[in-house]
């Protein structure tokens, strides 16, 4: 399709208005809650570097939509959420407030990612702070502690979950299956009981044209309505320090979890009559970095940080490893137009094909130091990576 000067500059303007582009990734996981992008018109192993950030401690991944690029970051006893543009890398906005640190089982500092939805941020921090700001300035049109407000505990980590924008809600993992607010409002429209949280976000599914929105507890894997959080099924998946963090998969009718500790990984079919294992091993124990799964084989981190972790690739009907690759250690993944795009734990950022046959790696280039937990994010052809002490660097991937 050929787009001459008036059309050009008629696109330019919408996108200006608050279009929101196909590359756009507004949400934790990317717009399908896939882990995958959607782009092909990239390029590069990532070497070429258009900018770079410093945001503080912590794990939080990015959300881009609008030109904006969104993250958090831990310094000075507060948490800060920071606002760039995407491509310029300048700041466009930030907001801080008093945090603790949070330092007791690792370095501290933020975990959950923000989440983008209509001209609007929603954030939800390790202690219950939940914001909602307006995009494009960064004015706080609402706050609270959902924590203070509820009596909910807090699980050991914090709360760790992106929100989740359902309708005219914003569903969190906080308690046993969840908390809603209103999104206009920030009001409680609905409230599980008092539990631990697993730290996994909210996950939309669709399964015989219900509507459910599943949450990792300590214990389990909850399905619950949207509208009024009433429990639909639960997976009983009880895990060491009740970390269940890594978000499901759904493909068709069959949900696949995964947890690290030793526990392990399971496909279920779901439906009305609620869920059915299909099958259950410990060949991909995602600990809290989530997979990906392309053409029936699954892509994922094995084991926990504190161990000798692996690439797999599992297979999505039978549970079968396809191969394993070492070189990764602890790191994290996404993928694009077939390739996997993945970050060591040491900063290395790997481009390798999404082949179910044998891993073929394709680029390895240094792009951070330090520890490297957080998934990079490729958006409108620009890659986003992080290290917990909160260097950000911006990978130029255009043609």
């Amino acid at each position: 399709m050929k787009i001459n000067a008036v059309s050009l500059f008629a696109l330019l303007g919408l996108c200006g208005q608050g279009i929101t582009l196909a590359e756009d990734w507004p949400q934790f996981r990317g717009p399908d809650r896939t882990g995958i992008s959607s782009e092909t018109d990239w390029q590069g192993d990532g070497s070429k570097v258009l900018w770079q950030a410093e945001v503080g401690l912590g794990f939080s991944s990015f959300v881009v939509d609008d030109g904006r690029v969104v993250t958090a970051g831990h310094a000075d006893d507060e948490d800060t959420v920071f606002c760039f543009d995407a491509i310029k890398g300048t700041p466009i906005w930030k907001h801080s407030y008093p945090a603790d640190l949070g330092g007791k089982y690792f370095e501290g500092g933020t975990c959950g990612t923000p989440t983008l939805d209509d001209g609007k941020v929603y954030h939800l921090s390790r202690w219950g702070d939940v914001f909602c700001f307006d995009a494009a300035s960064g004015k706080v049109l609402w706050s609270k502690n959902v924590q203070k407000e509820t009596g909910i505990r807090i699980p050991d980590w914090g709360y760790a979950g992106a929100p989740l924008v359902s309708g005219d809600l914003i569903i969190l993992n906080v308690g046993k299956a969840g908390v809603a607010l209103r999104k206009a409002t920030g009001e409680i429209a609905w409230k599980s009981e008092d539990d631990n949280a697993g730290y996994s976000t909210p996950y939309p599914i669709k399964v015989g044209g219900a509507d459910l929105v599943v949450l990792g507890s300590g214990e389990s894997f909850i399905a619950v309505e949207p509208a009024s959080g009433k429990q639909a099924w639960a997976i009983g998946w009880p895990t060491r320090y009740g970390v269940n963090a890594a978000d499901p998969i759904l493909h068709g009718d069959e949900l696949f979890i995964s947890t690290g500790y030793g526990r392990g990984c399971g496909l279920f079919k779901v439906g009305s009559a609620g869920p059915e294992l299909i099958w259950q091993n410990k060949e991909l124990r995602n600990q809290f970095s989530s997979s990906v799964l392309i053409d029936g084989a699954l892509y994922g981190i094995d084991d926990d940080e504190n161990k000798k972790a692996s690439l797999k690739c599992i297979d999505w009907q039978t549970g079968a490893l396809k191969w394993k690759e070492q070189s990764f250690g602890f790191g994290a993944l996404t993928s694009a137009a077939g390739k996997l795009i993945i970050i060591t734990a040491k900063g290395e950022l790997v481009m390798a094909k999404a082949a179910p046959d044998s891993y073929d790696e394709l680029s390895r280039v240094q792009v951070l130091s330090g520890k490297c937990w957080t998934a990079p994010v490729l958006a409108n052809g620009l890659l986003y990576c992080r290290n917990s002490e909160g260097s950000v660097v911006c990978l130029d991937l255009r043609k």
